[in-house]
């Protein structure tokens, strides 16, 4: 059931959007959640290989559990939520986009730069919506961040250093932290950057539990008419704490974001241009300012979240998958950037290990 153009699509008929979730697992059965609560949509099935997990998942949301893909498309259905393990994202995809059905995939796009270009292109020649779950791209603190910087001097990125890490979870053990967490950040930095690939990648990490990298340090270059910006992204899932924090120093503002507290400061230059000058006036006549603190002489703005930006990010991010297969735009994090941030973190894993004299994939 193709859902192409806004025409054809159920909505504009006056019906409720079809959709469906394959994988009802940890992810997964958030996505089915949200579909059953959606007004603008029907919540038809879920797809699991666990017969008991489906069956559960179906009782609980009003709906039809089905063992296949293909089961669920002859239901007839117009979107679906692909929350399997990555190395069956394209398994799953295939039949769907070939159908003309709606996918939005969980991050991240393929489990390598292969797969994710034959689903990148697969979406192109079917002209079928494909949507990538970055999810942190939804979380209010970031929505927040966009709305504050795009009033005023551009930021432009000189400078990004980004920490994500966690103690062990002992889920996505299979692949490396890369492709398990730096993957999100990765996505971000992209998009702050244009969607520009760097030019440069240098990254060293360590497999110390796993047999994949769990803790890895990667350094992104990029070079352009604006000039040179770095990334130094570091992730670990084998820290004591939590913590998803970035900071970007740009040529107009300084800005930190934690994921988590769902906290932000931003520190723009134009605001405090009087006092750096007296300040720098003062050094060169040689003033003593040891006694002056630092935080007291610029303005710190907190970045606050709208009440409109305060929900949940799956929430968020489904309902912008959904407004995509309405109006037929592309969505948010299209094909193409998933496929760039996968590109992007197979460069990292190659340099990584690289740097310790190994060969091979994730």
């Amino acid at each position: 059931m193709a859902t192409n153009s806004t025409s054809d699509t159920p909505v504009a008929s006056g019906k409720r959007l079809r959709c469906g979730v394959i994988g009802v697992g940890r992810m997964g059965q958030h996505h089915a959640r949200v579909y059953h609560q959606l007004s603008e949509c029907e919540l038809i099935g879920v797809v699991d290989a666990s017969e008991s997990r489906r069956n559960e998942l179906a009782a609980k949301f009003s709906c039809k559990g089905f063992a296949s893909v293909q089961e669920l498309l002859a239901a007839g259905v117009d979107a679906v939520s692909i929350a399997v393990p990555t190395t069956a994202h394209y398994p799953a995809a295939e039949p769907l986009l070939k159908a003309g059905v709606a996918c939005l995939i969980e991050k991240p796009l393929a489990e390598d730069v292969a797969t994710a270009r034959r689903l990148r292109d697969l979406a192109e020649s079917t002209k079928s919506t494909l949507m990538v779950g970055h999810i942190e791209r939804f979380n209010p603190i970031m929505r927040a961040m966009q709305r504050a910087t795009g009033s005023g001097a551009p930021v432009v990125p000189r400078f990004i250093e980004v920490s994500r890490v966690s103690p062990m979870s002992f889920r996505s053990v299979d692949v490396s932290v890369i492709m398990d967490m730096m993957i999100h950040d990765l996505d971000v930095v992209l998009m702050l950057m244009g969607g520009r690939e760097p030019d440069e990648v240098q990254a060293s990490g360590v497999a110390v539990v796993t047999e994949h990298e769990d803790i890895c340090s990667a350094r992104l270059t990029w070079h352009g008419p604006q000039g040179t910006c770095v990334a130094n992204i570091t992730s670990s899932r084998l820290a004591l704490k939590t913590e998803r924090v970035t900071r970007i120093t740009g040529e107009n503002a300084y800005i930190k974001i934690d994921y988590a507290a769902k906290k932000g400061t931003m520190i723009r230059r134009l605001a405090n241009e009087a006092q750096l000058r007296e300040m720098r006036e003062q050094l060169r006549a040689g003033v003593d300012l040891s006694n002056l603190k630092w935080h007291e002489l610029v303005n710190i703005e907190p970045i606050t979240i709208d009440e409109d930006e305060d929900g949940e990010p799956i929430v968020a991010e489904i309902k912008a998958f959904l407004e995509a297969v309405v109006t037929g735009n592309r969505p948010p994090i299209d094909a193409e950037a998933g496929f760039q941030a996968v590109r992007t973190a197979q460069r990292i894993i190659e340099a990584s290990r690289k740097s310790m004299g190994l060969t091979g994939k994730n």
